[in-house]
């Protein structure tokens, strides 16, 4: 059944279309949306709908009469907590799904093939607000695993020019090319409301202490704005970009963090293009060793390239960086592989400064820079820091629910075991849908990025499965939301040769040649790069080496058309097997 159908709603059993008088509209229960019907009551409307619908419908209500349920008018909006819990009916009201990032509408387009009446809330301007922020950073998945199922059929319907499949989009794309066009379709932008943001969850007329008849009650979902939203249930994708793990080694704020906030960057801005002039001929501090860390460090190191006097630092808190740089039998995650040879290459040429073993616990703002004090004493001085620290749930808007989380990671414990980092990379999580992510708080699910807690394994193919399953759920069928799957390369979506192969292919169509050369040049050029004087003379050598001209090897090295164009050790990165990227995206 689809939300969007239209129908003519069938008269009950033993109950004429109207309701007569006001008495009897409100002893039938008969209105198909409660804040419509509690106002039909309250004027003395003699005109109800029947409280069993074959499908909602669009059609324009009649004068008097409640409209349709899925509509985004009819949606339960209380200015204040005062309508009868009787006048709810909770089995008509909406889903409300929370976040309209890639899960939170792919759970829309879900939900939609199901027949289940849906709201999205979204906090920022438009679709994909968070996603925005990072827009500028490449996914390591490829678009086949960037695009829900049930969004693609609804956009294949509208005639939707889909992307190439094996094409890498960035955060921008992710949005303009797939994002807005889902969230215009019609099955889904009636029920979109952007700019409301979330502020509390719990139960109609109850709080978590009450027990009897709990999970008959409507959820009840404050915005900021004072209004309330009841719901039938709850799909939390609200993610984790807004909460972003401070400085302290310890979880906590470092002393002094708030005060100097005006110098600190959160993970991934964007240095070579909005925030270019905050670093450009500055000294950055990156402290941080995951993905995110990787990729500010990489582009700063192209920033350095251009901009003279760009001075990098990398504060990473253990004793050792080689877990960053990957490689190692313990470390499963390929996400720490991406970081590779090529962060490698940057600290032996001297390109960045490593510091190992720095848990950062004071934060004190300088006139003119920003001094990072360590819990060992040692201090790191430089204009900027960019914090690349990880993020973490935010479970503060469901302090009124009954939620049991897992005590280290923060999401539900059953969970915890399938997710742990310290066991499972973004392509080795257990396929996990509606049961994993049930809570003692019936018919609320927290899903994507946030279903994770800490943990940063994350992939958008994992939510959308997620998500699928749940809707099914809810709707009623059971086995489809038992049969939780997910089609992953053997590797791991994040695998990071399928940045190299695409980069490889790109450059080679510029100059000619075979995907196989450029990739050959790179791993030869940082074969030789500690040792030699620059990297030109690198290049060079190992353009020798394969018996390519010096000139082409160059304008590869350098990723530019140009002839003359000087070699950057941030292109070769790009070409190889470890090349850093947005892995768990």
């Amino acid at each position: 059944m689809s939300s969007d159908a239209s129908s003519t709603a069938p008269t009950a059993a033993g109950q004429d279309l109207c309701c007569g008088t006001a008495e009897q509209a409100a002893a039938a229960d008969a209105c198909c949306a409660p804040q419509a019907k509690a106002e039909a009551v309250a004027g003395g409307a003699a005109c109800c709908g029947p409280t069993d619908q074959a499908a909602p419908t669009h059609a324009e209500p009649e004068a008097g009469c409640c409209g349709p349920a899925t509509t985004v008018s009819a949606v339960e909006l209380l200015p204040a907590p005062a309508v009868r819990a009787e006048a709810l009916g909770a089995g008509r009201l909406p889903v409300v799904v929370i976040g309209a990032g890639p899960v939170g509408l792919a759970a829309a387009a879900h939900l939609h093939e199901q027949g289940v009446p849906f709201l999205v809330l979204e906090a920022g301007d438009q679709v994909g607000a968070s996603v925005r922020q990072w827009s500028h950073v490449g996914l390591f998945s490829p678009w086949r695993y960037d695009i829900d199922a049930a969004a693609r059929r609804l956009l294949d319907a509208a005639g939707w020019a889909a992307p190439d499949d094996e094409g890498l989009p960035t955060g921008a794309e992710l949005v303009d090319t797939y994002l807005q066009p889902l969230a215009k379709l019609p099955a889904i932008a009636p029920h979109l409301r952007l700019g409301a943001r979330v502020t509390a969850i719990s139960r109609l007329g109850a709080d978590r202490v009450r027990t009897a008849g709990r999970a008959d009650l409507p959820f009840v979902v404050r915005l900021a704005d004072g209004t309330e939203v009841t719901a039938s249930a709850i799909i939390d994708a609200s993610g984790t970009w807004r909460t972003p793990n401070p400085l302290g080694v310890n979880g906590l704020p470092a002393h002094g963090e708030p005060e100097a906030a005006d110098r600190i960057d959160h993970a991934l801005p964007d240095v070579l293009g909005a925030a270019r002039a905050a670093h450009a001929g500055k000294h950055t501090i990156v402290v941080g060793s995951g993905h995110s860390a990787a990729n500010t460090l990489l582009d700063l190191a192209r920033l350095a390239e251009t901009e003279p006097g760009t001075r990098i630092t990398w504060a990473v808190r253990g004793g050792s960086a080689q877990r960053a740089f990957g490689g190692e039998g313990a470390d499963e995650l390929p996400a720490r592989g991406a970081l590779g040879s090529g962060l490698h290459a940057l600290v032996d040429t001297g390109k960045l400064t490593l510091v190992t073993g720095f848990g950062v616990h004071t934060v004190r703002r300088d006139a003119d820079g920003i001094t990072l004090v360590a819990a060992d004493g040692r201090t790191l001085t430089a204009d900027r820091v960019v914090s690349a620290t990880g993020f973490r749930p935010d479970h503060s808007i469901t302090g009124e629910l009954r939620l049991d989380l897992d005590p280290i990671l923060g999401c539900t414990r059953i969970l915890a075991d399938l997710i742990d980092p310290n066991q499972h990379s973004c392509g080795t999580v257990a396929p996990h849908g509606y049961r994993e992510l049930g809570q003692p708080e019936p018919d609320y699910y927290a899903v994507g990025m946030k279903s994770y807690g800490r943990a940063p394994t994350f992939l958008m193919a994992t939510g959308y499965e997620q998500v699928r399953s749940i809707a099914a759920a809810l709707a009623g069928d059971f086995a489809a939301a038992d049969d939780v799957r997910l089609d992953l390369p053997e590797t791991g979506v994040c695998s990071s040769s399928v940045v190299a192969e695409n980069a490889a292919r790109e450059v080679a169509a510029r100059f000619g040649l075979t995907p196989d050369v450029p990739v050959a040049l790179a791993h030869a050029t940082l074969a030789v790069l500690p040792t030699a004087a620059s990297t030109g003379d690198a290049v060079r050598a190992a353009a020798d080496r394969i018996g390519l001209d010096h000139e082409t090897a160059l304008q590869i090295a350098a990723l530019a058309d140009r002839s003359g164009a000087l070699p950057g050790v941030t292109g070769l990165i790009n070409l190889t097997s470890s090349a850093g990227g947005s892995c768990c995206s």
